[in-house]
């Protein structure tokens, strides 16, 4: 059986958790304002996020508006 991609995209985050057991939780409403949650590893999050990166991008942005 083939699995089905999904997409979505968390247009606000209204909840955020990280626990004891190494998992990190957001939670918000996606496109259609449907609430939704998304679990992350909290090592593997931290290894990925290239925060200076994110934070540059994020000055650009504002820098323009």
């Amino acid at each position: 059986m083939e699995s089905e991609e999904i997409r979505k995209r968390m247009n606000d985050i209204n909840t955020f958790m990280s626990t004891t057991t190494n998992e990190t939780y957001f939670v918000g409403t996606d496109e259609h304002g449907k609430e939704f949650n998304i679990v992350f590893n909290t090592i593997e999050l931290l290894e990925w996020l290239d925060i200076d990166y994110m934070k540059e991008r994020t000055k650009k942005y504002i820098d323009n508006l």
